[in-house]
């Protein structure tokens, strides 16, 4: 989105809306096999350490301890629920 600069860029804003509906119908795929809980975590979770790593390395936002941690927190707690062992 960053890129877009608030959509005034075409080829960033189609890109955007391209990748979001690729995020989208894979979500849509994974739920055909994984609990939705699962499954939407996984998605939400995956998606936040990829702007995570795209944060600081295009766009030179600063790393700390509190925010890798808070990033591991979520990455344990995706695990957790696919361990849960829940199936569908």
């Amino acid at each position: 989105m960053k890129f877009s600069e608030g959509f005034t860029r075409v080829v960033p804003s189609a890109l955007m809306f391209v990748l979001y509906g690729a995020s989208f119908t894979a979500l849509a795929f994974a739920l055909k096999k994984i609990d939705v809980s699962v499954a939407y975590a996984i998605w939400s979770g995956l998606g936040t350490a990829i702007i995570f790593t795209i944060g600081i390395f295009f766009f030179k936002e600063s790393v700390s301890v509190l925010k890798v941690v808070s990033l591991l927190l979520i990455i344990t707690g995706v695990v957790g629920l696919k361990l849960s062992g829940a199936s569908h």
